[in-house]
This record gives structure tokens, sequence and C-alpha cells, in this order.
């Protein structure tokens, strides 16, 4: 029987003071297995609510378990990320002085990965989201979206139990939103991958199952699977 995989429990975050509510009391919780859309409007808390899952901002209350852990100190989130959680950004935030297969290994780094597999890893998810070709340029050599598609590739590297993915496909045209879509449903069907996926993009929210769907700084479950 499938266990809950990510509870976010109350979150709460604002900015500027207190003048904006980034979180407002949110509650979510993510089987192990499940594909969620999060969607709202712009501004309506979706990238704070990924970035608060996975402890990439220090929240004003509520707690978030992970695997039946509640991490408390960075060590903790650190371990976390390096083991069990993926992450896309909006931004690709690769490194600029390392190639593009370079990047997509570097989560494998501190792993017991040897190289050879960590270069095969590697070079399988740069073909998957149709960037095999871009293995040894640099980041400024490629386009937005071949960066983005090969920050996809290092999201999936470390073969996360959970991903959050921060718009995915916002730089990429159809036939490469498609790959990319197409290479997360297959991972989260065969390796049982628990996905929250913030979109824009109806067609990719209206095919995930569940949907969260965040207003002013709350949010709900809608549709498909409301709880």
């Amino acid at each position: 029987m499938s266990g809950v995989a990510l509870t976010a429990d109350g979150l709460r975050k604002s900015f500027r003071g207190g003048r904006v509510v980034g979180l407002d009391r949110v509650d979510l919780a993510a089987p192990e297995g499940a594909l969620i859309a999060i969607t709202g409007a712009s501004g309506s808390g979706k990238s704070t609510l990924l970035h608060a899952l996975a402890g990439l901002i220090a929240l004003d209350g509520g707690s978030v378990e992970v695997l039946g852990q509640r991490p408390r100190r960075r060590a903790d989130w650190t371990r976390l990320r390096r083991d069990a959680i993926g992450m896309i950004f909006q931004e690709d935030w690769l490194i600029p002085g390392l190639s593009a297969l370079e990047n997509v290994e570097l989560p494998l780094l501190g792993t017991s990965l040897p190289a050879k597999d960590r270069r095969r890893r590697a070079e399988d998810l740069l073909e998957r989201v149709n960037a095999g070709g871009f293995g040894d340029r640099m980041p400024g050599e490629l386009s937005g979206g071949e960066r983005q598609r090969v920050a996809v590739a290092r999201g999936l590297a470390n073969r996360p139990r959970i991903l959050l993915a921060d718009e995915p496909t916002g730089e990429l045209d159809s036939a490469n939103s498609r790959a990319v879509i197409d290479l997360i449903t297959e991972l989260h069907r065969s390796e049982h991958l628990t996905v929250l996926l913030v979109t824009h993009d109806e067609s990719i929210a209206a095919a995930c199952p569940r949907r969260f769907v965040m207003r002013d700084g709350s949010g709900a479950f809608e549709g498909k699977g409301r709880s």
C-alpha cells in the first residue's frame, strides 16, 4: 500500500515585512506516485509553495514532511535534495563553467555511482529530452530552450522519488515540451515517481490526475481526485 510522499501542514510565508502574503496556511498531501499539477494566476504563490516543499525558503509557520521525515535543519534538507528530491526551476541555473553533460552529472558526484555510470546516466537523459547533441557545449553556447532541456535532465539525474518542477516547459517549443512531459510521465509510471508540477499550460494540467489550485497564497485540490 502506498504511503504519503510529501505533506505540507499550515504553511505560512510573507514578504516585505508581512505586506505581501506568499503562503496563507497551505495544506497539501501528495501520495507516493501522485502526479499533481499546481496551477493559478501569476503571483498566487505557486513557486513559493514549490520552494517551501523543497526546503529552499524559511517559513513563517507550518511544517513539511518528506517521505516520513520532518527535516528541521539545513543539513536535513540538503540530504533529502541529494537523495530523494529532484528540482526543475523556471530559471535553468546551469553552472557556466561546466559543459551541458557535466551539469547533468553534477547531482551524482556525491553518490557512490562509478564515473562511467554517471556519464551514461547523464547521456541517456540528455538524449531523452532531445539534447543529446549538446553534451560538450557550454551553457553560454546554448539557447534558452536548450538550457532548459539540460536543466530538466539534471533535475532527474539522481533518480529522485519526488520531482518538484516549476514551469519545466516554459521556455520550450511544442515538440520539446512534449518530449519533456513524456519523459516525466514515463518516469512517474515506471518508477512510481511523485510529481508536483507548476504549469500555466492547460493541456499539461488537464493531463494530470490531480490539480492543486493556488489563489492569493491559499490552495486547494479541485476536480478529479479532490481531497
